[in-house]
């Protein structure tokens, strides 16, 4: 979801805003003004090669460094794919308080990148002639899209991946994401109907398909129409056709469970500027579903990303159609972005431009970027989620070297 500042004029205005920037965003980072201090340059290679290791891995594990001393950030680990091997290097702790290194390739919780793997999966079932992107809606869920201005008859599956529906965001309306209802709310369980139900309280953003707004909404519906369509949950037709296929032993829907495997880096969340860092490690992600409860590595999101664009999921024609972009215009971004159906095309700083879809939840994020049809790209992951209104400059910033250095 599109992360707006801190800007509300008002506390009721300031509670829905945090919210929102809080969720499953599709921004990667957050910062803090204070930092913490920790050790740095805890580095390590994941399938070394000679050619994998040179200055742009040197350059990585700076970058990275500077995130976790500037930012606030407890720890970070970052995997490079130069097109002829991968290396990892990692910073900070694994824990608040403690000088235990972050883990290697330990698993996080990637948020919104959930959502290039359920929009994979629309698309394999239109290729295989069982649904269409123009679609409305209606056709698989009838009556579910109803009320306040919303209407299930006159929104299509495209703009559901697209985020061109005008569905509000039922974010706001989670307890969870409101830092005094946290370690109440931390363990509350929904069915992703509720979560539809909650956004429909609130009146749409534009009419479909006259403007672009971030919503989560959208990938909860396109969830649900899986389901309706192959009769099967939305993450055993994501296991069967993109996990499996792809050899991600690494990655896995939450469902309702509340914790991660090991190895993992604890996850901290900062609700307000300047506030403490909450432990969040332990919560039910069953308010992300299918917008964004997949558990992963650095290592299985790099392959599934690789795999995503080099072809091996998608046939040309469906892959085209992901590719297909509108303007996406996101509050406090620097650099020019548009949508594709669940990925993102961002302008790279030495000309042309990455996919990627990042991902923000309650304690983790990450960013990623992807060229040269996923052969070159890089993912940076943050076990600490702080706030601040620069919060994404950094980790943005880093990203976009160093896939300039590999162009």
């Amino acid at each position: 979801m599109t992360l707006p500042r801190n800007s509300a004029p008002d506390a009721q205005s300031n509670s829905a805003s945090t919210r929102r920037r809080l969720a499953l965003g599709s921004v990667a980072a957050v910062a803090v003004t204070a930092a913490l201090a920790m050790p740095m340059s805890t580095a390590w290679a994941a399938q070394p090669d000679v050619r994998a290791a040179g200055s742009g891995r040197v350059d990585l594990q700076r970058g990275l460094d500077d995130i976790v001393r500037n930012d606030g950030v407890v720890g970070a680990e970052a995997t490079l794919v130069n097109g002829h091997g991968r290396s990892s290097v990692r910073s900070g702790t694994a824990e608040l308080g403690t000088d235990r290194p972050v883990p290697g390739q330990g698993y996080f919780r990637m948020g919104s990148n959930t959502k290039t793997f359920v929009s994979t999966v629309v698309l394999q079932l239109v290729g295989e002639g069982r649904m269409r992107l123009d679609d409305t809606v209606d056709r698989w869920l009838p009556g579910v899209v109803k009320g306040h201005g919303n209407d299930g008859r006159r929104i299509t599956v495209r703009q559901l991946l697209q985020h061109t529906s005008g569905l509000p965001d039922y974010a706001p309306h989670l307890p969870i994401l409101d830092g005094d209802q946290f370690q109440k709310h931390r363990f509350d369980r929904y069915q992703p109907r509720q979560l539809v139900d909650m956004a429909l309280q609130d009146q749409p953003t534009f009419e479909p398909g006259k403007g672009w707004s971030y919503s989560n909404t959208g990938y909860i519906l396109a969830g649900m129409i899986i389901e309706k369509v192959t009769g099967r949950d939305w993450s055993d037709e994501v296991r069967a056709r993109i996990i499996e296929p792809l050899g991600l032993k690494h990655t896995f829907s939450a469902g309702t469970r509340t914790g991660l495997p090991r190895p993992h880096a604890k996850g901290y969340h900062q609700f307000k500027p300047g506030g403490q860092l909450v432990d969040s490690t332990e919560m039910s992600m069953t308010w992300g579903s299918s917008a964004g409860d997949l558990v992963t590595t650095s290592n299985d999101l790099a392959t599934f990303w690789q795999g995503l664009l080099g072809g091996k999921l998608l046939g040309p024609k469906q892959l085209a159609q992901m590719q297909k972009t509108v303007s996406a215009p996101q509050e406090g971004d620097t650099a020019v972005k548009k949508a594709g159906l669940g990925i993102f095309w961002t302008q790279l700083s030495c000309g042309g431009g990455s996919w990627s879809h990042g991902g923000s939840t309650v304690g983790h994020l990450n960013a990623n970027g992807f060229i040269d049809k996923g052969k070159k790209g890089v993912i940076v992951m943050r076990s600490t989620n702080v706030n601040k209104d620069d919060r994404d400059e950094r980790t943005d910033l880093l990203v976009d070297a160093a896939l300039c250095k590999m162009k």
